[in-house]
């Protein structure tokens, strides 16, 4: 099968939506290595992140030559690329279709990951909004069929779109290879330095309202004395990161948490690897990727019992209000001291994320998605 996708993000961004690219098209290479994966992006930024695509094997990776560039060949020239290409089906990674593909006779599929701009306006400008909003409708009503990346958001689909549920499927979104290969593979002088690092505990995101990190700072601030120990905030942020900062600063707490900058997979897997906990209320998630990958490190789990998370905690993440701060310490402080469910916790966590999540799982569905297209 000739497949192509929409690789901007792939090769331009290096966060959310470009990892997820990254790591569809890793998980159906090693799966199904006999296909072709054409990979479409208008500009290629080169890194050892993005390098290795442009040699991979099945993969090619195709740019404007011609005079239309940029968005407008993304948007408006890639039917015609990709029918010169003899594409069979073609796959928006992240919620957007390129304009007349519905009537060239190549099969389509788009991946909406989320529609946070509706069910969080307030973090997002209104001509932001309606720039997603037709083009996450377009995509919706234009591809053969959708994959949404959790329960919720095909919830969420198919409330604001109004599309038939027998053109949705969910496939949940991949994680990392990396997470997959257990701590033991780390160098014996990196292990070490694990085990002798002061406890912590960790939270993994953007650090915006809707992930709730103030509602984190309110639990610890609950916590008993004897519990307390630095969180690793691991995530960029603006003007909510400064109001959290500004909270503990006025609440004397600026002792129990580290800022590090950005780190890369190999130093997050450590991260999560050695947390005493993995802690992520969030009020809303397309899927929430942080919660298996901390699962899958042997991490326990406080998340939310609201949006995905709990499908992607599954049974043994504690799960709590993200709206009280109470609950959150509550699920905290029981994780801390109940060594039997924490060890239960640890163990069946990672064999839910396993089984639920593991890469070869994910590509089949993938590809049972791509037949029915056909």
């Amino acid at each position: 099968m000739r497949i192509g996708f929409d690789a901007k993000r792939l090769y331009n961004n290096f966060t959310g939506l470009g990892n997820h690219s990254r790591t569809t098209i890793d998980i159906l290479t090693a799966e199904f290595p006999d296909n072709e994966y054409w990979l479409y992006t208008p500009k290629v930024k080169l890194n050892k992140v993005t390098s290795p695509y442009m040699e991979k094997k099945g993969c090619h990776t195709i740019m404007p030559t011609g005079m239309m560039r940029g968005s407008a060949w993304r948007t408006y020239g890639l039917v015609n690329e990709m029918k010169k290409d003899g594409i069979e089906l073609f796959h928006g990674l992240s919620n957007e279709m390129p304009v007349g593909l519905f009537h060239s006779g190549i099969a389509s599929v788009v991946t909406i990951h989320d529609v946070a701009f509706r069910t969080f306006p307030d973090m997002y400008r209104w001509h932001d909004r309606k720039i997603y909003n037709m083009k996450w409708k377009y995509a919706c009503n234009h591809a053969d069929r959708i994959i949404c990346i959790s329960e919720c958001t095909k919830r969420d689909v198919l409330e604001f779109y109004n599309v038939p549920e027998r053109k949705v499927d969910v496939v949940y979104q991949p994680v990392s290879p990396i997470y997959y290969q257990p701590i033991s593979e780390l160098k014996d002088s990196e292990t070490q330095e694990l085990k002798n690092s002061q406890p912590y505990m960790l939270y993994v995101g953007s650090v915006n309202s809707r992930k709730n990190l103030l509602g984190i700072v309110k639990a610890m601030e609950l916590m008993p004395k004897d519990l307390q120990m630095p969180l690793m905030v691991v995530g960029g942020g603006g003007a909510y990161k400064h109001q959290v900062k500004q909270y503990i600063a006025e609440h004397g707490m600026e002792h129990l948490f580290r800022w590090p900058e950005t780190i890369n997979n190999v130093e997050l897997k450590k991260l999560y690897s050695n947390a005493q906990l993995f802690i992520y209320p969030s009020f809303y998630e397309g899927f929430g990727l942080p919660v298996v990958e901390a699962q899958l490190c042997g991490c326990p789990v406080v998340t939310s019992n609201v949006s995905s998370l709990p499908e992607a905690g599954g049974p043994w993440a504690q799960k709590a209000d993200p709206n009280s701060a109470e609950d959150i310490c509550n699920k905290m402080v029981k994780l801390l001291t109940d060594s039997e469910l924490r060890a239960e916790t640890i163990a069946g966590g990672r064999e839910y994320a396993m089984q639920t999540f593991h890469p070869s799982v994910l590509a089949k569905q993938l590809m049972e998605v791509y037949r029915k297209t056909l």
